[in-house]
């Protein structure tokens, strides 16, 4: 049924956006969708109080009540802040919404709910995305398009209603995400990181309990991967407490907006900001990082980060941003920390600029653990070859040695232009990677060495090149 759904809403969603960019309508029904998510899962805890109230053998309890007591209790907003349930004013639920979708101004009326929410609910100040009521769309179609997203269809039974609404719009808002980034195919120069990858990094550095950083977030997808990884493996809903930045406003909007849906706590950080020079987490010191940073950014520099305490191996060319993002990493892990990081395969044996200077002293310092090599056509929006590096603050074992993978050949393609890892592949590569550190496997598969992984030492050579 939830395949139905998602297909069905994307194509209607589609026909509607006319000659609107993708990279604009997103934030139109993803908007409508996480309104939609609140005001259910609001509803669904109203009906559970409702239940409550009426049991006389729950604590919840209220003897002889009348209808207005019972009214005015299910207004006290304690009741749904105490199970982390944003508060709803009566004026800002979806019913309501739904109910004025036909109206000219009704492009208005959805601005003013997402700010009664917003006043409501502190968390989400300056988060959500007020932008309806000069939306570009034809007349009727934004109301529509609030009929559409009120399609969704939930379970009632009480012993399921209460996290179908967060399992259904989160599955929903996730499929959203990944279609909308294939349609645009380019943000600002950044490159979307396809879901496959983001697994394969989560199940190398098996996150189950501790701090997550990722220092250039987007729309928070590694987070919710993460949190399905600690669950999924016995960890509990808390176990991992998450971190992160990203300089793009609207993408650190739709990050925290995604979390929200999940039910996960989260720190983003006062605002959006650019993370070398207005660092959110200066003193954060992580269990685990997971990042995709954009590929060799080239005007990242200021004058403020010369002599930064973060460039231990040196400082990093102004003209290419990757060995900042490595070093960036490194700060920010504890003494037992591993981090996961995509960039492009130029990093690997690029000599210019100190590059070779710094990935020397990165390995002499034994901080490089694992290197995978990936297909090509894994990105939406590049053609850009592309590797994963692993690495760790303090090494324990496989003292001065790196762990080689070539997955080149590892992708199974899933369209015409583009790949992807299936979960078998990525069992595998994750399986190799903890038999090679002597861990005990995170995933299903028997730990093995198989003939795409070379374990040796790295021999260091004059330029360091690794490919």
């Amino acid at each position: 049924m939830i395949e139905d759904i998602k297909k069905t809403l994307w194509a209607t969603a589609d026909k509607l956006r006319a000659n609107m960019d993708a990279a604009e309508y997103k934030h139109i029904v993803l908007g409508l969708i996480f309104v939609k998510y609140i005001s259910d899962t609001f509803q669904t805890r109203r009906a559970e109080l409702t239940r409550k109230f009426a049991d006389s053998q729950d604590d919840y309890y209220l003897d002889d009540a009348d209808a207005d007591l019972i009214n005015a209790e299910l207004e006290d907003r304690d009741y749904y802040k105490e199970v982390n349930v944003f508060w709803v004013p009566e004026a800002a639920r979806w019913e309501s919404l739904r109910a004025q979708a036909k109206q000219a101004d009704i492009g208005k009326r959805i601005d003013d709910a997402l700010s009664l929410i917003e006043t409501e609910n502190p968390k989400l100040k300056g988060i959500l995305d007020k932008r309806y009521a000069r939306v570009q769309l034809p007349d009727g179609k934004l109301g529509e398009l609030v009929d559409l997203v009120s399609q969704i269809g939930f379970g009632e039974s009480a012993d399921t209603a209460k996290n179908h609404a967060r399992d259904l719009l989160g599955q929903v808002y996730e499929y959203f995400l990944g279609q909308f980034a294939s349609a645009e195919g380019k943000r600002g120069g950044d490159d979307h990181t396809p879901r496959s990858v983001d697994w394969l990094l989560v199940s190398v550095l098996a996150p189950i309990q501790g701090k997550v950083y990722d220092p250039c977030c987007d729309v928070g997808s590694i987070f919710v991967l993460s949190n399905i990884y600690s669950i999924s493996h016995n960890g509990k809903k808390g176990d991992l407490s998450i971190y992160g930045q990203d300089a793009n406003p609207t993408t650190w909007r739709l990050a925290a907006m995604n979390l929200s849906i999940h039910g996960i706590d989260f720190n983003l950080g006062k605002e959006p900001a650019d993370t070398f020079i207005h660092n959110q987490h200066p003193n954060l010191q992580a269990d685990f990082i997971l990042a995709g940073p954009p590929f060799n950014i080239s005007n990242w520099w200021h004058g403020s980060l010369e002599g930064d305490p973060r460039w231990v191996y040196g400082t990093p060319p102004q003209g290419n941003a990757n060995y900042a993002w490595l070093q960036h990493m490194l700060h920010h892990l504890k003494p037992t920390g591993r981090a996961g990081i995509v960039l492009a395969n130029g990093s690997m044996s690029s000599s210019q600029n100190s590059e070779g200077d710094i990935r020397r002293a990165m390995v002499d310092a034994d901080k490089v653990e694992v290197m995978i090599a990936l297909p090509g056509q894994l990105f939406f929006n590049t053609q850009i070859p592309a590797c994963l590096w692993f690495l760790v603050k303090e090494k324990r074992t496989r003292l001065g040695e790196v762990l080689f993978i070539d997955a080149r050949k590892l992708g199974s393609m899933i369209s015409r232009v583009q790949c992807e890892f299936t979960d078998e592949v990525i069992e595998r590569i994750a399986n190799t990677v903890a038999a090679w550190r002597g861990d005990a496997p995170q995933v299903k598969l028997t730990p093995t060495l198989p003939d795409f992984a070379a374990a040796s030492p790295w021999q260091k050579s004059p330029n360091t090149g690794m490919c």
